[in-house]
């Protein structure tokens, strides 16, 4: 089977917009969590925090009405963060990505929820008043990876991935087995997500978010006894995915290998986590990446700060690994942003890696005793010189997904 690299990688999160930017603020250990005022319009809700992404810019002659009338803001997150992608892998503007051989791998939770509202309104009022020819587009829950092969016209195959907080890691698996099987040459594969008040509410009802209101930087905590909920975040990562061949041929800077894709389901509940099927899912990555767990120097965790998922996620881990594993969240830095989190997440993982020191888990001071005993990097992080990385998300509905980089060298 072809090899599969990253070549390039795009993105747009709440930590910055480039790997510099990002690393610094990794350093500096500060979060990206904010109090939002427009949380406040809303009666009933209780969090009032969230993790915008930091500001980008549109350039206004290529992002223009005509290019841009079926986007909401995820889907234009997504092309933008592609944009950036396809200069840092040399292939923007390259004739050869509208042959076919390129493709798009990639998911959000859902469509634009502005664009879902409208239809909302519609069955309330009983009215289409406000129902344009592009309110569909923008809400489809295959919005983004559609965009995308528009605006770059690349005629590959498209892989929608909307599953919640796997979308991500789940658009560069898929991606990833169609390179390696010989479907394309190469794939955009990543996901996007925007903020918005109806998407905190889904947690928020669940009492499954934070209250720490007046202290924005001291949450979310994954992990940590004291924690009290998640946080939202938003943010787009397209990684270009490339077989080896290909990308040595043309002269690519490569970044890593992915040597390992894992995912299943749980088929047993919706919304509660089953660490059995999650260790399976980590096993079915060791699996295909032919490796043997102590091969896996680090795994970057889900770590979402809620009760029922650090606990799971931790038991299973262990299970897999013992109590000798290095493991941080990243959400820690720039909460949960639900369909970009595998692909930002694997972005970061794998800078991390080249770096060889891995972020710490911010604001874990008292490890639950409820979570498996693994070695939570805490305090000022850690130099960890290793080949294989490991990084992992777990989906409502019960959708585990794992995923493992090798570094290049």
């Amino acid at each position: 089977m072809r090899r599969v690299v990253v070549t390039g990688v795009g993105a747009l999160s709440p930590l910055g917009n480039d790997w510099p930017t990002v690393f610094a603020r990794l350093q500096a250990k500060e979060n990206a969590v904010q109090v939002m005022a427009s949380l406040m319009e809303y009666e009933g809700m209780l969090t009032r925090l969230a993790a915008p992404t930091a500001p980008f810019t549109l350039d206004e002659k290529a992002y223009n009405r005509k290019t841009m009338r079926g986007m909401g803001r995820v889907a234009t997150m997504a092309t933008r963060a592609s944009e950036y992608a396809l200069r840092e892998a040399g292939l923007f503007g390259d004739p050869w990505i509208k042959t076919g051989q390129m493709g798009v791998s990639y998911g959000s939770s859902s469509g634009s929820p502005v664009s879902i509202g409208d239809f909302g309104r519609m069955l309330i009022e009983k009215t289409t008043e406000g129902i344009t020819a592009t309110t569909y587009i923008k809400m489809m829950s295959h919005t983004a990876p559609v965009n995308v092969g528009v605006f770059f016209g690349l005629t590959g195959r498209i892989i929608p991935t909307s599953s919640a907080c796997t979308s991500g890691s789940q658009g560069i698996g898929y991606g990833f087995e169609a390179i390696r099987g010989g479907a394309q040459v190469a794939m955009l594969a990543g996901g996007a997500e925007e903020f918005d008040a109806t998407q905190v509410a889904v947690f928020d009802t669940l009492f499954a978010t934070s209250t720490t209101n007046d202290e924005p930087k001291r949450t979310p905590r994954p992990f940590d006894a004291n924690r009290d909920g998640l946080v939202l975040g938003e943010g787009a990562c397209t990684l270009v995915l490339e077989e080896l061949e290909h990308a040595k041929a043309r002269g690519a800077k490569i970044l890593a290998e992915l040597v390992g894709f894992g995912t299943n389901s749980d088929g047993t509940h919706v919304t509660n986590p089953n660490s059995q099927t999650m260790a399976q899912a980590m096993r079915l990555a060791l699996a295909d990446a032919k490796l043997p767990p102590e091969a896996i120097g680090y795994v970057n965790a889900h770590g979402t700060a809620t009760a029922q998922g650090d606990v799971a996620e931790s038991a299973a881990t262990h299970a897999v690994f013992g109590e000798r594993m290095p493991i941080s969240s990243l959400k820690s830095y720039m909460g949960h942003t639900l369909g970009a989190c595998g692909a930002l997440e694997a972005w970061m993982t794998v800078e991390m890696q080249r770096e060889r020191w891995m972020s710490p888990t911010l604001n874990l001071e008292t490890i639950d005793p409820k979570c498996a005993p693994l070695d939570y990097v805490r305090g000022e992080g850690r130099v960890i010189d290793t080949e294989f990385v490991m990084t992992n998300n777990f989906a409502f509905g019960g959708i585990n997904t794992s995923l493992i980089f090798r570094r290049w060298s």
